[in-house]
């Protein structure tokens, strides 16, 4: 695609203001534009037209943890992170996914040292938003996979974390049991510094997350796990989604995984019905994402795959998931009997507006990046594109494969 190039995508259904219009997209130089001024004051046509076939366009899905893929585990393969991310990056567009966050379990602090200065923004695949780190300052008694001989305690505020961390120019999510930071020192710190805090792996009641919600945190790391489970006196973290200590006009945001194991379809109903405009649809995708059953990695641990669900090895304790992100969208759509619209929004807007970043990402509002999705009807990926370059297409037959894997199963036993 030469510069300047106007392309109009005819023959499809735009995610738009919450609902799918009639409309054509309209891209040049990376950009979603508005047509209306290259009508009447550039008196231009498109250099070519693009017939979409009827398709759904939704922004490009946006992943904000996932710990690798098809066999690369970020936390693990330390030394060739940056071509883990590589990797990972080109496959994650077969899904739809056109930018995320790759994440970093609890690892001693010269993991994060190693780490963190590898990572940049660009690949040839999905776009790297920035990292998210998901500990070690958490809690030990909601350790899930993550080792608890890394985990830490938080005894110099801020100092601690730049002490562990080294390095934070390339951060953009810190996970944080809230107990941890009691005064919401360090979650002032950080979100003054443009980092968003996620509250998770805790044991925190409701008023230490009311705390950290008010020093500001904005998002939930996989609500349900790794956290108290709710309880009628004192409903924990889960109790954020309904409370009323929340400073006005801050929405409160979370993660949950919708793979068919890791929460039941009724919990995906009632976070639905309970704050549906903070719901985000995450992976916790680990390095068996795309392989079959076997050990592997997450971060120091080991792993296995057994009939499509991951263990920390010898356990039965689940430690992140193999689901992709657009199977995620069609199990929760099928859960909860949401609109097509809305299930597209919990992968798209709501974590843009998470990470306040829907200027570009997250919308298919004039001026955004051109990063987008063509779709099914049924929610299946037939085209994947960043800055208005198509960098995947499935073949029918192809699709066809895609709707007969195991993992279907999932969407059709909810």
């Amino acid at each position: 695609m030469s510069q300047n190039e106007l392309l109009q995508f005819v023959n499809c259904r735009l995610v738009r203001n919450h609902q799918l219009v009639l409309e054509d997209l309209w891209v040049r130089n990376g950009k979603i534009i508005n047509p209306e001024p290259v009508f009447f004051d550039e008196k231009q046509q498109a250099h070519r037209q693009i017939d979409c076939g009827n398709s759904i366009i939704a922004p490009g899905y946006i992943e904000l943890q996932i710990n690798g893929g098809y066999g690369v585990d970020f936390s693990h393969d330390v030394d060739t992170v940056a071509e883990g991310i590589e990797k990972v990056a080109k496959e994650l567009i077969t899904n739809g996914v056109t930018s995320f966050c790759p994440t970093i379990v609890t690892s001693p602090p010269e993991t994060y040292r190693k780490i963190i200065p590898q990572v940049n923004g660009k690949t040839k695949g999905a776009q790297v938003l920035g990292l998210h780190l998901e500990g070690p300052f958490i809690s030990p008694q909601k350790k899930g996979a993550h080792p608890e001989n890394c985990i830490r305690d938080i005894d110099k505020g801020i100092d601690t974390l730049v002490d562990t961390y080294s390095n934070l120019s390339n951060v953009k999510i810190i996970t944080i049991a809230p107990e941890k930071d009691p005064e919401g020192t360090v979650t002032k710190a950080l979100t003054q510094m443009g980092i968003t805090v996620s509250l998770g792996h805790s044991v925190a009641n409701l008023s230490q997350g009311e705390v950290g919600v008010q020093s500001g945190a904005r998002l939930i790391t996989h609500l349900f796990n790794a956290m108290l489970p709710f309880h009628h006196r004192d409903p924990g973290l889960v109790g954020l989604l309904a409370s009323n200590n929340i400073p006005p006009g801050q929405e409160i945001y979370f993660g949950i995984i919708a793979d068919g194991v890791h929460t039941h379809p009724a919990a995906l109903r009632i976070a639905h019905r309970t704050h549906p405009n903070g719901l985000i649809l995450v992976t916790d995708a680990i390095a068996a994402l795309g392989l079959g059953d076997g050990k592997h990695h997450l971060g120091q641990l080991e792993l296995e795959v057994r009939d499509g669900k991951a263990y920390i090895a010898g356990t039965n304790t689940l430690c992140g998931s193999i689901a992709p992100l657009d199977t995620c969208v069609r199990i929760f759509k099928k859960a909860t009997n949401c609109s097509t619209v809305y299930a597209i929004e919990c992968a798209t807007l709501h974590p843009a507006s998470c990470l306040k970043i829907t200027e570009t990402k997250g919308t298919l509002n004039f001026g955004a990046d051109a990063d987008f999705v063509m779709l099914t009807d049924d929610l299946f990926v037939k085209s994947t594109w960043i800055s208005g370059k198509c960098v995947y297409r499935y073949t029918v037959e192809e699709l066809a494969a895609l709707k007969a894997r195991p993992i279907e199963q999932l969407c059709e036993c909810i």
